[in-house]
């Protein structure tokens, strides 16, 4: 049976236009925003109405940290990383999405947030290849 909040999913603009899509996990997209300063990977669960946590299902909730769980995993297995930052903020674009980012000590913004620090610098084609590919490997993607 088609579940109607998933149905009328749709990415926002914003998330659509700074990322590059990676895959679909089994209740969020997973994507990689395009910074290549930083290893940044942004999850949004499918669910249309959703803006903040409490807006998910228990299921859905008790999903969606078992999914940051694995991609944070994932990504400090291929990332140099010394803090991961983990955080739903929605400031800027409502719509429910968790940011996991890998953090070194020296990288552009440390140790302040990565928000507006600086200019984002896009991926060559070929380096964010190799990081969702090594991803979807280690995701089962």
């Amino acid at each position: 049976m088609p579940d109607s909040a998933t149905d009328a999913f749709q990415l926002d603009a914003r998330l659509e236009a700074d990322t590059r899509a990676i895959g679909e996990l089994g209740l969020s997209r997973l994507l990689l925003m395009n910074d290549s300063r930083f290893p940044w990977l942004i999850l949004v669960p499918r669910r249309a109405q959703a803006r903040e946590l409490v807006d998910l299902s228990e299921a859905d909730h008790a999903a969606l940290s078992a999914e940051i769980r694995q991609v944070s995993q994932a990504l400090r297995d291929l990332v140099p990383t010394d803090k991961l930052n983990v955080a739903a903020l929605g400031n800027m674009v409502p719509q429910l999405h968790v940011h996991v980012i890998a953090r070194t000590r020296g990288d552009a913004a440390w140790p302040g947030p990565v928000w507006g620090a600086g200019r984002a610098e896009p991926y060559d084609v070929a380096a964010a290849e190799r990081l969702m590919a090594g991803l979807r490997a280690r995701l089962g993607l």
